[in-house]
């Protein structure tokens, strides 16, 4: 597969097309050890090697990436009133397809998933994978065991949606806990709670299937997943197909 330097470089999320071309030109840009004085210039990414200032750069198709998101962005790839999570950024990273795998609301706080391939963020958004998502959540008034059991069992929502059964672990006091659920409706938690004669104050996902909150990721940091975590997701979408 034959690729151009710029489009190989702003692919791994190197360099934007631009930074690429003025690269080449100041031999910043090496092919087989050899200076690559065009950015579009063909190369085959799984046989080349190329370097981008004495780096190395490894191709990859797809990139993930942890967010820990913070109050007052849109999980989007645009919008015309608000920031969207994209905005937190670089912008090498903003131009490859990369898009928020699930919604978190505007002022719903941690673990995002951004990525560029479209297939595993289908399949981990599909109710036929039941990824399941845990949120912690602080609530205006304490939940009674009885709240809790409507919870569990499923509640009416818009529409007369029952929502499916969730699992709630409540903190010592009440008014704080953790809920997971295995669907992402439209301010979903926000209205089992309403539907249980309760309101959310505050919520923060901690979990979205396999991956887990990075205490090292203050709000609005991110960092690539690791090898391990892209084999997780991809087994847990694997294993759903298998049965």
């Amino acid at each position: 597969m034959k690729m151009r330097v710029d489009k190989f470089l702003t692919t791994t999320a190197t360099a934007t097309r631009s930074e690429a071309s003025r690269a080449a030109r100041q031999g910043r840009i090496l092919v087989n050890d050899v200076p690559c004085k065009n950015a579009s210039a063909q190369i085959d990414p799984d046989v080349d090697v190329v370097t981008f200032d004495g780096e190395v750069v490894v191709y990859s198709r797809y990139v993930y990436i942890l967010l820990n998101k913070p109050a007052g962005y849109v999980s989007a790839t645009e919008d015309g009133r608000d920031k969207t999570v994209l905005e937190l950024l670089p912008e090498k990273l903003r131009g490859i397809g990369l898009f928020p795998c699930g919604r978190l609301d505007k002022n719903t706080l941690g673990v995002m998933l951004l990525t560029n391939n479209g297939d595993l963020g289908h399949k981990l958004l599909s109710p036929r994978y039941h990824v399941t998502k845990t949120y912690r959540y602080r609530a205006e008034s304490p939940l009674s065991p009885e709240d809790i059991e409507r919870l569990e069992n499923g509640v009416t929502i818009l529409d007369g949606y029952l929502t499916k059964p969730a699992k709630v672990s409540p903190y010592a006091d009440l008014f704080e806990g953790e809920i997971s659920i295995t669907e992402g409706k439209y301010h979903q938690i926000k209205l089992m709670f309403e539907a249980v004669g309760n309101k959310i104050t505050a919520l923060e996902r901690i979990t979205f299937g396999p991956l887990v909150e990075d205490p090292t990721l203050g709000r609005g940091e991110w960092r690539y997943l690791t090898e391990e975590e892209v084999h997780l997701l991809e087994n847990h979408c694997n294993k759903r197909e298998s049965i």
